[in-house]
C-alpha cells in the first residue's frame, strides 16, 4: 500500500497495540522479515524511508525531523492514535527522534543498534564513507559495510544473505542514499541527551562486536533515557537480527509483550 509517497504494510490483529518497524539507511522493510513472525499479538506497520525501496524519493534535503514525520503522517493516515517505535540503526536515530517530537504518540521504545555522540576518529571514518558513497555511489561502501555488519562466520557461511544484504544496498540511488547517509552521519545531536529525557518503556540492544554501534554508544543511549533496559548481544555485530534472529527476537518481544499489556 502507498500513501504519499510512503509504501508500507499494516498487518496483525487490528485491535492489537501497534508496533512500527523503522528499518536502516540503505534498506527496505523486508529486514524485518527475521522478526515479524514473531509479532503476532501485535498490530505491526512496515514502511520504506523516504527514498528507500518503493518509497519516493526526497524533495530537496531531508532532516531527521522528516524522517520523524514520514512516521506521523502515515500513522495519521491509518488512524492510528499511538505506537511503539522499534528502530534498527538509521531507524533508532528516528525512533528517538519520533518520542521526542510526538510524546503523546509513542507507547514504547525499542531502540537496535544505533549510534550516540561519536568520538573524533568515529565521525571522520563516517564523514570518509560519506564522501565515498557521494563519489562513487552505494558500490564503494557495499563490501566494506558486509565486513562490519556481519561476523566472519556468517560473511564465510551465508552467501545468500550476504547476497540478499548487497541487492538491498546496491538498490539505492547514490543521490538519495547520500542525502540519508549525511542525517546518519550529523543527526545525532538531535538527540543526544533530550529535554526533556524520553519517559516512555525502552529497550536499547547492540552486538558486543558491533563498531560503528558499539556497547559504549547503547550504554550512553540507555543513560540518557530513564530506566532504560540494556541488552548487549554476545559475539554479534551490526546486522545481528538478519544473522541471528532469535538473538534478537527474544529480548525485542519479551519487551514489547510486558510493556504493551
Amino acid at each position: 500500500m502507498i500513501h504519499n509517497g510512503t509504501t508500507y504494510d499494516l498487518t496483525g490483529p487490528e485491535d492489537a497495540p501497534v508496533v512500527a518497524l523503522i528499518h536502516g539507511l540503505g534498506l527496505t522493510r523486508a529486514v524485518w522479515q527475521w522478526l515479524i513472525p514473531d509479532l503476532t499479538k501485535f498490530r505491526v506497520l512496515t514502511y520504506d524511508l523516504i527514498g528507500h525501496g518503493q518509497s519516493a524519493p526526497p524533495e530537496g534535503d531531508p532532516t531527521l525531523k522528516d524522517l520523524s514525520d514520514q512516521l506521523a503522517q502515515l500513522l495519521d493516515h491509518l488512524n492510528i492514535d499511538k505506537a511503539a517505535v522499534v528502530g534498527f540503526s538509521l531507524g533508532g536515530m528516528i525512533a528517538r527522534r519520533f518520542a521526542q517530537d510526538y510524546r503523546d504518540r509513542t507507547t514504547a521504545l525499542v531502540i537496535l543498534h544505533s549510534a550516540h555522540k561519536r568520538t573524533e576518529k568515529q565521525q571522520a571514518a563516517i564523514l570518509y564513507r560519506v564522501a565515498q558513497a557521494e563519489a562513487e555511489g552505494p558500490e564503494a561502501t557495499v563490501e566494506l559495510a558486509l565486513q562490519r555488519w556481519y561476523t566472519d562466520h556468517a560473511q564465510a557461511t551465508r552467501p545468500d544473505l550476504m547476497d540478499l544484504t548487497r541487492h538491498w544496498v546496491l538498490s539505492n540511488r547514490r543521490e538519495v542514499y547520500v542525502k540519508l547517509y549525511r542525517i546518519l552521519a550529523n543527526g545525532v545531536d538531535e538527540i543526544v541527551a533530550p529535554n526533556p529525557p524520553i519517559s516512555v518503556p525502552t529497550l536499547v540492544l547492540t552486538g558486543d562486536e558491533d563498531h560503528g554501534n558499539n556497547p559504549a554508544m547503547s550504554i550512553a543511549i540507555a543513560e540518557d533515557i530513564p530506566r532504560a533496559r540494556l541488552v548487549i548481544l554476545k559475539g554479534l555485530r551490526h546486522m545481528a537480527l538478519a544473522e541471528d534472529p532469535a538473538a534478537v527476537n527474544r529480548p525485542v518481544t519479551d519487551f514489547l509483550t510486558e510493556v504493551l499489556r
